[in-house]
């Protein structure tokens, strides 16, 4: 498996993967549009030539950046490819010099495994929710906090 900065070429592959999960209520729907306007933040993960997962790191501010669209595909779950993404978006904040990143998850779990901690959202600062303002669950969250430092 090869963790690589995404391209062009992989953005209807991110798009198939982050819609995949939309559809099933477990992450929000991510248009071609935004993915092409994001490529640049994304990882992707390879294996024999076929984009098996992704996710972005976006960042917040100068101290806080956000693991986001993190997809594989389903038939690869449960294979070490998220933690693989996780951990190559972790140790591209630390080369931004970004000392902490947060993750808003179903999957805690999944998060605590790679070294995240649950914390309670609004211990967030404003500036993260930026997104939350168009998802339609705004108003009943489902969605979990968790974040970690970055080793220097």
């Amino acid at each position: 498996m090869i963790i690589r900065n995404a391209r062009i070429p992989d953005a209807k592959t991110i798009c198939s993967l982050i819609n995949y999960y939309a559809e099933h209520d477990k992450m929000l729907f991510r248009s071609m549009a935004d993915i092409y306007e994001a490529i640049q933040a994304f990882i992707v993960a390879e294996q024999d030539g076929k984009v098996i997962g992704c996710c972005a790191l976006a960042v917040v501010w100068s101290d806080l950046a956000e693991v986001k669209s993190l997809a594989v595909a389903a038939e690869e779950r449960g294979k070490g490819v998220g933690l693989a993404l996780v951990t190559a978006a972790v140790d591209q904040a630390r080369q931004l010099g970004v000392p902490r990143v947060f993750a808003l998850t179903l999957e805690a779990k999944f998060f605590e495994r790679a070294g995240f901690t649950v914390v309670k959202k609004d211990e967030l600062p404003m500036k993260v929710w930026s997104d939350c303002a168009r998802c339609p669950k705004q108003d009943e969250c489902d969605e979990i906090a968790v974040i970690r430092d970055v080793p220097a």
